[in-house]
């Protein structure tokens, strides 16, 4: 790895970096790199393809109301009321769609 790669990568990262810390990442992302050399050379043509681990399958649940905060006039103050703009019970925000 050298420092024009170095360079590049940063710059493409849109950071900045000192001689120190471009030293420090150069053995760094050699060291990344040829650890992934090493995988490559491992025979993996019998292994069959892990898409998921867990086993499950559509786990999905319910989509019910559970009542775990039950708004009323007190907790709606409360949330609302922290906001920096409001209008009644709602929180005003700037427009995101352009006119």
């Amino acid at each position: 790895m050298d420092s024009k790669t170095i360079q590049h990568i940063a710059r493409l990262a849109r950071i900045r970096l000192t001689d120190k810390e471009e030293d420090k990442m150069k053995g760094e992302l050699s060291s990344i790199l040829n650890y992934i050399s090493q995988l490559n050379k491992v025979d993996t043509e019998s292994v069959e393809p892990l898409y998921q681990t867990t086993g499950l399958i559509n786990s999905l649940r319910d989509d019910e109301y559970r009542k775990d905060f039950e708004m009323n006039e007190d907790l709606n103050s409360r949330l609302v009321g922290q906001a920096p703009d409001k209008e009644k019970r709602f929180i005003k925000v700037k427009s995101v769609l352009n006119k």
